[in-house]
């Protein structure tokens, strides 16, 4: 194997609390805050800036990898920096021009025309039209026809292949923040000549993508997607709304438009947790970064090419087409989820119905508290026919359901009975992490300790939901909340035609 991506070791300087520290560009100086982790200036990173829309000069940065050849078609990525950020800085804060080194293909960068903001509608001020604290106002044209940014984007692409041999079945988009909300208005305009779009951070108000009727507003089409939602992503100045809806809203936008099937593939790898879905017209991946704030993730071009973009392509047609990529778009192997209150459970990427609903059940101390009590421990609690099923064990309750002996592939025998904390394995007597329940004529006992203590699997829980795999996997809130609106049988509401 030809090791193609190198990093380079940077000078930290933690003491610089300056937004986007100018002495990057002529040092090796690097910057770090909470994840988001920008690498050393790359040299062949150039500058550009000439006029290419409504005789307007604009700055542009172009990145060439050493490995590119003009006689191949190469595709091109256009990164669009978040606001009060420029196009070198995406370079940097991204690792784009890594990913393009190992690739070969050609990355432009280019800056936001006025005060390194894009020109969106509703962003730069309020309802009222007033400018938004902390943000720099400029006038923003009502129709895309009129928006500057927009027209520069669409003539960078059209110098782009004349400079270079551009695949113009795969031309894509990404962006971060205030650059993720401009993807996204470009997506919804002039989607039909791309292949794909991705973007991190703040996702685009409801106002933008459905009118008051409640219909979508777009004019181009199906595009293939990637959304990312660091879980403590946050709210920009001066907005207030329900973060976990518009995330889901802008998930459902796309899973409407490209046709795509409720249910995910799910995936969970450390703190990515990861929903592929498959779409008539196009993908969608949605990933939730778990316990990172607003911005980007350094691996992130490296999850958008190697999980979508390295197969995904613009046919001649419109159509999109999707191929194998260098990393499969498919769900745990092994991995089930289940949140209290819900006869429904995850299992290897299907729902499957459960015997009596899960119930959320706290241990508890009260004897000596005069009358108070405090909570020594929360689980969820299941069916053992539900566990029984999952691990391929033989399981005979009583015939009044209130003890029942479960028979472990491995040979173990275990005995459970209603109110006791104990199990007993063969002839041996342990302790679970809460009593035994009876429930609708079933016996349930904590997943989390069935799972850990037999199985020496990996749990993961968040807000209610348990998630439980043969890996290292960190759940998070988004994805906590998408698996809930799964096993609440409400994975994508009705649309409003």
């Amino acid at each position: 194997m030809e090791y193609k991506v190198k990093l380079l070791p940077g000078t930290p300087d933690d003491a610089n609390r300056d937004y986007l520290p100018e002495i990057i560009k002529t040092t090796d100086v690097v910057v770090n805050e909470n994840g988001n982790n920008s690498i050393v200036y790359p040299a062949r990173l150039q500058r550009f800036e000439d006029v290419v829309a409504d005789g307007l000069t604009d700055v542009w940065y172009e990145y060439v990898p050493e490995s590119y050849d003009p006689k191949q078609k190469t595709p091109l990525v256009i990164g669009v920096h978040g606001g009060l950020m420029t196009g070198w800085g995406h370079a940097i804060y991204t690792s784009w021009t890594l990913v393009a080194d190992r690739e070969g293909f050609i990355c432009v960068f280019p800056d936001a025309h006025e005060q390194r903001m894009w020109a969106i509608p509703g962003i730069t001020d309020d309802a009222e039209g007033n400018s938004r604290v902390g943000l720099p106002s400029f006038d923003v044209p009502k129709e895309i026809e009129d928006n500057h940014d927009v027209k520069t984007f669409l003539g960078l692409i059209e110098l782009m292949k004349t400079k270079y041999n551009i695949d113009e079945g795969r031309i894509f988009m990404q962006g971060m923040s205030l650059g993720n909300l401009m993807t996204g208005q470009f997506a919804r305009n002039f989607g039909h000549i791309l292949a794909g779009a991705a973007g991190s951070g703040g996702p685009s108000e409801p106002p933008l993508i459905f009118d008051k009727e409640g219909k979508m507003i777009n004019r181009s089409g199906h595009l293939a997607v990637w959304q990312s939602r660091p879980e403590t992503n946050g709210l920009p100045p001066g907005k207030n709304y329900d973060e976990f809806m518009v995330n889901k809203v802008n998930r459902f936008y796309w899973m409407y438009l490209n046709e795509c099937d409720p249910l995910p593939q799910i995936k969970i790898t450390g703190e990515d947790n990861l929903a592929f879905y498959k779409g008539k017209k196009a993908d969608l991946v949605y990933l939730d970064i778990k316990n990172r704030d607003h911005g980007q993730t350094l691996d992130e071009a490296f999850l958008y090419w190697d999980y979508l973009f390295s197969g995904t392509r613009r046919l001649a047609d419109g159509s999109i087409e999707h191929t194998e990529t260098i990393l499969p778009r498919q769900g745990d192997e092994f991995a089930f989820a289940v949140t209290g209150g819900h006869a429904s459970a995850w299992l290897n990427n299907q729902v499957v119905t459960l015997s009596t609903a899960a119930v959320k059940w706290q241990k508890l101390k009260y004897h000596g508290l005069n009358g108070g009590q405090k909570v020594r421990g929360e689980y969820v609690c299941v069916p053992l026919a539900f566990l029984a099923e999952v691990f391929g064990a033989q399981y005979q309750p009583s015939e009044d359901g209130l003890t029942a002996v479960m028979m472990l592939p491995d040979g173990r025998r275990l005995q459970f009975a209603r109110g006791s904390i104990g199990c007993v394995i063969d002839n041996e007597m342990r302790s679970m992490y809460c009593e035994a329940l009876h429930v609708g004529q079933e016996l349930l006992v904590s997943v989390e300790w069935f799972a850990s203590y037999f199985y020496n699997l990996h749990v993961t829980s968040c807000e209610g939901v348990v998630y439980v795999t043969d890996h290292f996997a960190v759940l998070s809130a988004n994805m906590a909340d998408l698996i809930r609106d799964i096993l609440k049988d409400e994975a994508l509401p009705p649309m409003r035609k």
